[in-house]
């Protein structure tokens, strides 16, 4: 088997035409950016226990498995994170959500404290860690599993993140004082969403919050008051239609500037405002 019939096989499995590359470049120990590889090399064999091993994971991902599950690997602002069923794949529109809190960061001391809420695979606060390394920043999560995932990740990438479990600020230990910035990608879609079945490999807990999808935000906005410095911001993730329904609650808990981020593609995709 050739690179090109490697990838033709994959695309008559139903796999894209950028997961089939991407695994073949993950079979062939390539870096994942390597494509222009697969095209100059393309009438190159395959060695049978490559072509077997990428014959194995196109069938999965054929099947809907996440190409980031296959490969254990997920970009994300410019890091390179370990993912594995245990914890949600950081999404590209949660890029959002860390171009504001740095943004936000960058009008304080540079010395200040950060909480990330439902960290999962620690992206955002390992992101936030890495381009503003001044300041102190801590990440929790209800899921012992996904905290391991994190710790890892914050470990191969030398970040000095402290990570706790338990639910929202529950998982605080006494004393932590209050923070600067809070930020959070919670769970945000409905319990019934139609949208889930394709979303079936990934953890459920890391993806629906009640009915409408926003019990886990509720909870993070009536809660951040006792956790921010006067002037403290609180930033969260949320559903492509959910933006009014965030900045509602947000002013309704008394935060001002409540405003909305949009993402590449131009959807209203975080929500935040500032405390006192």
């Amino acid at each position: 088997m050739t690179v090109t019939q490697a990838i033709q096989a994959a695309l008559a499995l139903g796999v894209a035409r950028l997961d089939a590359q991407g695994l073949l470049l993950h079979v062939l120990a390539r870096a994942s950016n390597d494509r222009g590889w697969l095209l100059a090399h393309g009438e190159d064999s395959l060695a049978d226990t490559a072509a077997d091993r990428f014959k194995t994971l196109a069938a999965r991902c054929g099947l809907g498995e996440p190409l980031a599950y296959l490969t254990g690997w997920q970009p994300f602002y410019g890091l390179e994170l370990a993912v594995d069923a245990r914890v949600l794949i950081p999404r590209p529109d949660t890029e959002t959500l860390v171009d504001w809190a740095l943004a936000v960061i960058d009008l304080g001391t540079g010395s200040g404290a950060v909480l990330d809420l439902g960290t999962g695979s620690g992206a955002v606060a390992l992101a936030v860690k890495h381009n503003r390394p001044k300041w102190r920043v801590r990440a929790t999560d209800a899921s012992g599993e996904a905290l391991a995932v994190a710790r890892a990740n914050a470990v191969r990438l030398g970040l000095d993140v402290n990570f706790f479990e338990g639910n929202w600020f529950d998982a605080l230990p006494a004393g932590s004082g209050r923070f600067e910035l809070i930020a959070s990608n919670p769970p945000y879609i409905a319990d019934h969403d139609t949208h889930l079945p394709a979303l079936a490999h990934e953890p459920q807990q890391a993806l629906t919050s009640g009915a409408d999808g926003l019990d886990g935000i509720r909870q993070v906005i009536s809660g951040a008051p006792a956790y921010l410095h006067a002037g403290g911001w609180l930033l969260l993730e949320h559903g492509f239609d959910q933006a009014a329904a965030v900045r509602d609650l947000l002013a309704a808990s008394g935060f001002g500037q409540v405003q909305s981020r949009r993402d590449l593609a131009g959807i209203e995709r975080c929500s935040g405002g500032q405390f006192g």
